[in-house]
């Protein structure tokens, strides 16, 4: 068996006695706001492995979505949802309207607002840039960007 970190995203920060009486159960290191914390699990696989973390502070937590840290062989984060009763319902209808798994049907669904994402941040990016070419060289475009990463590359976000 592995060991395998995992992170979780709460649902609102942790109250201190909150993290204190979870943290008897498994060790937890939670970020500077509260609203995630960091794990390691021992099982056999990643997939187990949220299971286990879901199934042993689940209901101690105000837990959102638990994911694998590190990609696994195929470059996959693996992601741990708990959906309320009428959400799974729907997820499992239109799954099987797909002639899919509830899983896959996600992955697909994921894997498209992700490619979706991805094409408009591209355009976004293209649009600002040929705004900014407009009133000034590429040469000075590229010496402000230069800048602009040097000075904000020290800091740390949270």
């Amino acid at each position: 068996m592995a060991h395998h970190a995992l992170e979780i995203t709460l649902t609102r920060p942790l109250a201190a006695a909150e993290l204190h009486h979870a943290a008897r159960t498994m060790p937890l290191a939670p970020n500077c706001d509260g609203t995630r914390l960091m794990t390691v699990v021992h099982a056999k696989t990643p997939g187990k492995a949220l299971t286990r973390l879901r199934r042993q502070i689940g209901t101690q937590l105000p837990l959102d979505v638990i994911t694998t840290h590190y990609p696994d062989r195929c470059g996959k984060i693996l992601l741990n949802v708990a959906f309320p009763p009428a959400a799974h319902t729907a997820l499992r209808a239109a799954a099987d309207c797909a002639a899919q798994t509830p899983q896959r049907f996600l992955e697909l669904a994921v894997h498209r607002a992700l490619a979706q994402h991805a094409d408009a941040e591209a355009d976004r990016l293209d649009r600002a840039l040929r705004d900014l070419l407009a009133n000034t060289t590429p040469a000075h475009l590229i010496a402000a960007v230069g800048h602009a990463l040097t000075r904000t590359s020290g800091a740390a976000p949270c």
